[in-house]
């Protein structure tokens, strides 16, 4: 199974930060040039302080499980481009945001 380009509805689970057990949330992502993106308005969420903490994340996808690693979006031109893609026509595809990108590297 592959993640198809554009929008798509799956989990990120993440390693707690101050735990170190896995959490996982539902969340609407994009795929994009080979990466895969989750963005916010803030970056105050768990989800996000956790995949920045510790950058080995997974994605769940159509019951297909991906590792990857996870970096901050510090461009501001390719968070825009994410957040049109992620909301196609939507007026909040205009909000700020920031992103987390995901490099995968196999399928479990």
């Amino acid at each position: 199974m592959e993640i198809k380009d554009g929008p798509f509805r799956g989990a990120l689970i993440t390693k707690g930060r101050v735990s170190g057990k896995e959490h996982q949330v539902m969340l609407r992502g994009v795929k994009h040039n080979e990466k895969i993106y989750f963005s916010r308005h803030r970056p105050d969420s768990d989800w996000f302080q956790n995949a920045i903490a510790n950058s080995t994340v997974k994605v769940i996808y159509d019951n297909s499980t991906f590792v990857g690693s996870a970096k901050i979006v510090n461009d501001d031109a390719l968070n825009q481009k994410i957040s049109h893609l992620k909301y196609p026509g939507e007026k909040r595809a205009e909000e700020k945001r920031v992103s987390i990108e995901i490099t995968l590297h196999e399928q479990l």
